[in-house]
């Protein structure tokens, strides 16, 4: 089965908070890390994403050691929503 990972990065304007926290995450950028497996016998290429995951804390803060928080694709969008961001991403790398 072929995999890929596609990597974006999300900006929050405010504190949000996740459900499998119990503190606010500060604002900042974020990397959201996706995978996904090829759907296999199609007629075209397409992929389905198998897991994503929030790099945490926010890319512009300097730790020895950075976490990958298992999360929902309509978990970030529901923060990103309520952030008032609209969809957030700001590229995709």
């Amino acid at each position: 089965m072929t995999e890929r990972t596609t990597e974006t990065e999300i900006t929050f304007m405010h504190p949000f908070h996740l459900e499998s926290l119990s503190e606010p995450l500060e604002a900042g950028t974020y990397r959201l890390v996706a995978d996904e497996e090829l759907i296999e016998g199609l007629s075209f290429t397409a992929y389905r994403r198998v897991a994503t995951h929030l790099e945490i804390p926010a890319i512009s803060v300097t730790v020895n050691r950075r976490q990958f928080l298992q999360v929902s694709q309509e978990e970030i969008d529901a923060a990103l929503a309520s952030d008032g961001t609209g969809s957030g991403v700001a590229r995709i790398v």
